[in-house]
């Protein structure tokens, strides 16, 4: 990567970037953030760490254009933050799982496709799509609020896709996680990188942004204490590492031996390499699947959906040219809706609206009925009195006291 990079190219900079927190009497409280200078380049997953208190979460806010600086400057695709041209260029994961309980899973992703002024059969494709790669096919139709935490975060990650961002901003994305998700959402965001997108991650989990983050920012009270490349940080400076096939013991004090009569320099540790806590436990429920056992919660999960596309210069240019197109066109669309209403006889009830209560009560028609079992409290639908309504009235006349 080079190091003088442009700002048109940068997808997020930070110059100076201050918050202070004022008391009722206007007077400085508490200093969130101080003198923050980031850069984050395009197809970067960049990682922002800290402890409670740090400012993280402040600085995600300020760059989602919900909190104003109180000094400095910040450009978001090169532009300020409260710029609503470039809202629909970014997906977020908050730090807590703002959802509707009362919607299931399908209504949540439809609820925030409709956002993004997205048709009908694009929002449903992208839904299932989702759905699948988060493993929550089965759990599609119950609310959302009687989820455990785990599972809100994957949808709550699912909602974040929905619009195929270009910025994808996580705050604590595996909080809540077990191995499995946490897996998943790793898996994802290396998949994101490669096509392209910028990934913003900040987490207290430091392992999981080892394993991920590309580059990373140290803050502690605000201020930055740490910023460079993850291995460039990471690295220990004076020690070399070997790993072989197991040696014996006569073998490893020849070695050591031997380093000393031509390095002067002596062992400081020979010990077999142990593996991760987490891949070993992945191994074992990966084999408790192949053994064809079962367990409720989150189902298999499935890769990458198309949608998210490469490149992270214009996936998102067809959304904010909707909606600009959708800004520019009222007249035209009212003056559809009142032709179609003119023509539909007084009595004839709206079919399309009754066929999406239909589907909404039945679910996908592709589904097998037996596929999920009906929950207690789901709301069921009237067949017979949707077929009557379907049907085409009777004259005034002719219709029953009934």
């Amino acid at each position: 990567m080079q190091s003088v990079t442009s700002a048109e190219t940068l997808v997020v900079q930070t110059v100076g970037l201050t918050k202070v927190f004022k008391d009722f009497w206007w007077r400085a409280k508490v200093v969130a953030v101080r003198n923050l200078n980031l850069q984050i380049h395009p197809g970067e997953v960049f990682g922002l760490l800290g402890p409670n208190g740090s400012g993280k979460s402040t600085t995600i806010k300020i760059l989602l254009g919900l909190l104003h600086p109180t000094k400095g400057r910040v450009a978001v695709f090169g532009r300020p933050p409260t710029d609503v041209a470039i809202k629909a260029r970014i997906g977020y994961l908050p730090e807590e799982s703002y959802l509707y309980r009362f919607l299931n899973a399908r209504e949540t992703l439809d609820f925030y496709g409709r956002l993004f002024r997205q048709g009908r059969a694009e929002r449903r494709r992208r839904m299932e799509k989702l759905l699948e790669m988060v493993g929550l096919q089965h759990a599609a139709r119950r609310p959302v609020g009687v989820y455990s935490k785990g599972m809100a975060r994957l949808i709550g990650l699912a909602q974040a896709l929905i619009n195929d961002p270009d910025l994808l901003i996580l705050d604590e994305p595996t909080a809540g996680l077990d191995p499995l998700g946490t897996r998943l959402v790793k898996n994802l965001i290396r998949d994101l990188s490669r096509r392209g997108k910028t990934v913003l991650l900040s987490s207290h989990l430091l392992a999981d942004v080892e394993d991920v983050c590309d580059r990373l920012c140290i803050l502690y009270g605000g201020e930055q204490r740490a910023l460079g490349g993850t291995r460039e940080l990471l690295s220990l400076q004076g020690l070399t590492q070997i790993t072989s096939e197991q040696l014996s013991e006569r073998t490893v004090r020849e070695v050591g031996d031997l380093i000393r009569r031509l390095e002067n320099k002596n062992v400081v540790k020979v010990s077999a390499p142990a593996d991760r806590l987490e891949d070993f436990f992945l191994r074992i429920v990966r084999q408790a699947q192949a053994d064809r056992l079962t367990a409720s919660g989150v189902a298999a999960q499935g890769r990458l959906p198309d949608f998210l596309a490469a490149g992270a210069d214009g996936s998102g240019r067809e959304v904010i040219d909707r909606l600009l197109r959708a800004s520019d066109e009222p007249a035209a669309e009212l003056s559809d809706d009142v032709e179609t209403a003119a023509k539909r006889p007084a009595d004839q009830p709206r079919t399309e609206v009754l066929q999406e209560l239909v589907e909404a009560g039945f679910g996908d028609a592709q589904a097998p009925a037996a596929a999920e079992p009906a929950e207690p409290f789901a709301p069921q639908v009237d067949r017979e009195l949707i077929d009557t309504l379907l049907e085409k009235p009777l004259p005034p006349g002719e219709r029953s006291d009934a």
